[in-house]
């Protein structure tokens, strides 16, 4: 049985509304719509049918009631396979809905304009106002009755190509769409229990972007899901330009740049008022070299920070990277070549991406203009972590060091190099898995011990880690002393060291004075503060600590 195909448009976003509407009546799709919606498309001069003719009234209780009816709903439900059911809307003088264009109240703007009002109720009020729910409601109909369900502009154009095509959309089309529909659906309803319930209920709701190699073999495929966010360096923002698709353990390094880029980026904002060039190589999610200065040349500091770490690592960087910079990061490696995973920037020229291509694209290119300097913002989103039966759930870590804080307490000469070299141990360490210790010397890191259990533990093998890349000042002979355990002294002599809470016993302290570090960052808090910082002074090692309460760095559990 021949049915009249209408098309029921409503929407908050109503921008080239007209211009699709005009493409449906070209195909013989007739309108129906209510309100302003209606309104806008009578007055572009496409004929329109409004709603409130069909169901004998315009809306009503205060606008809160206009498109819930069961004569809209009869012509999106009925069962396009049943002759009877599509009998009945003939019948009954119903239009059958096959086509829904529909965008709902932005919920999250409402909800963060209710975030600012110091009253709860009137801040609950307000979101319940602006909540939609017609709009969900037919989607979540018309997606039932797999009608042609668009509730993503993005979408339109393509739908209505298909249907200009070949005068439908495929079976796979209408499912696609009807997936998307019920994912909208969810997540719009998902905010708005999240707000009334204050936390209580969180909803997971993203859609897969790409799929990948997982952790370990057995564990593919993997996916990356994009949760929606309007945030420039969300990882679905990052372009692949060279070499294969990134892998899992690929993207959770890329994460974990991302969270010791912006730190720096912020900490040198904030400490200093400008944003100087960065760059950090990363491996097993915790980094192994970084560096900060505005000299080109400086990238080469980024590899030999832990030349044997950074091996099949990723390194991301702030700034352009060109084929000078390519060449000397390649150079840099022990091998002379660029043997990365990955490398990471704003953008690259041509012949930047020919020397660190490696064969069968096992470095991976990516590109993503916001890690320009300008644009390195903190994620302030929450942080998730499944776990068995559940998930656990915290703010983000936004800690930002502050050597003008009120607070710190400063034991020795303060030194306006070391607060620098500080600075940059405190974004690698407090990014990385505690309990961290970590090592700089002039603007590069050269030692960075992270996951230990003890803090000992983190200051010996940040220590070690420097001797093994070269960073001693000892002559050879005494290189071997101290490797073979005959001598105490690393000569690592003017690095500064930072850990990512208190050192609760001198041991630690004692590895880092012996091995040359005469500046330290840690956090206070443990009952025995007074004797590391009586230790400090003795030696003339300067220590600097704020509160464990407030600049703990504790990361990765």
């Amino acid at each position: 049985m021949q049915q009249e195909r209408w098309a029921f448009f409503s929407l908050t976003d109503k921008k080239d509304a007209d211009v699709y509407a005009r493409r449906l009546v070209a195909l013989g799709i007739k309108i129906l719509s209510a309100g302003n919606t209606c309104k806008l498309l009578a007055e572009g001069g496409i004929p329109v049918m409004d709603l409130a003719e069909l169901v004998g009234g315009g809306a009503i209780l205060g606008h809160r009631v206009l498109s819930l009816s069961r004569e809209l709903y009869a012509g999106l439900l009925a069962d396009t396979l049943s002759t009877d059911q599509m009998a009945e809307l003939i019948a009954l003088h119903l239009p059958f809905v096959d086509f829904v264009y529909c965008n709902f109240y932005d919920m999250p703007k409402a909800i963060a304009e209710a975030a600012s009002m110091a009253d709860r109720m009137a801040a609950i009020a307000y979101v319940v106002e602006k909540t939609d729910v017609g709009g969900p409601s037919m989607v979540h109909a018309g997606a039932k009755g797999l009608r042609i369900v668009v509730c993503r502009k993005a979408d339109m154009d393509s739908v209505l190509c298909e249907l200009e095509t070949n005068g439908d959309v495929s079976l796979a089309t209408r499912q696609t769409l009807r997936a998307r529909a019920e994912y909208e659906v969810c997540r719009y309803i998902g905010h708005s229990a999240v707000f009334h319930s204050e936390g209580r209920f969180q909803i997971f709701a993203g859609e897969r972007i790409c799929e990948f190699k997982g952790e370990n073999a057995p564990q593919s495929p993997a996916g990356l899901f994009s949760v929606g966010a309007i945030d420039p360096l969300a990882l679905n923002n990052f372009k692949l330009v060279d070499g294969s698709p990134p892998s899992y353990n690929n993207w959770c390094d890329v994460d974990r740049l991302l969270q010791t880029m912006t730190h720096l980026a912020t900490g040198w904002m904030l400490n200093y008022g400008c944003v100087p060039k960065i760059a950090a190589a990363v491996k097993h999610g915790n980094v192994c070299g970084a560096m900060v200065n505005d000299s080109d040349t400086y990238i080469s500091r980024t590899i030999k920070g832990d030349p044997r770490a950074v091996f099949g690592g990723l390194i991301m960087t702030n700034f352009r990277v060109n084929e000078a910079m390519a060449s000397i990061m390649a150079m840099s490696m022990p091998q002379g070549k660029a043997l990365f995973d990955g490398v990471i920037a704003p953008s690259f020229s041509e012949e930047a991406i020919e020397v660190l291509a490696r064969k069968s694209g096992k470095c991976r290119i990516m590109v993503n203009p916001a890690l320009q300097a300008g644009e390195l913002l903190l994620d302030k989103a929450p942080r998730f972590r499944y776990v068995r039966g559940g998930f656990l759930q915290q703010p983000n870590y936004t800690y930002v060091l502050d050597f003008k804080d009120p607070e710190m307490q400063v034991y020795g000469q303060r030194n306006h190099q070391a607060e620098k070299d500080l600075l940059l141990a405190w974004g690698v360490g407090a990014t990385g898995n505690s309990n961290t210790v970590t090592i700089v010397r002039n603007q590069m890191v050269i030692g960075n011990g992270t996951g230990r259990q003890d803090r000992v533990g983190g200051a010996e093998l940040a220590v070690k880690i420097a001797v093994d890349a070269g960073h001693s000042t000892n002559n050879w002979w005494r290189q071997m002393l101290y490797r073979f355990g005959l001598s105490k002294k690393a000569g690592l002599d003017g690095a500064v060291a930072y850990s990512d809470s208190f050192i609760p016993f001198e041991d630690a302290v004692i590895v880092l004075i012996k091995a040359g570090v005469k500046a330290i960052f840690s956090t206070s808090g443990s009952i025995r503060d007074k004797y590391v910082q009586e230790l400090c002074v003795k030696h003339g090692v300067t220590l600097y600590q704020l509160p464990d309460a407030k600049a703990r760095g504790f990361f990765g559990h």
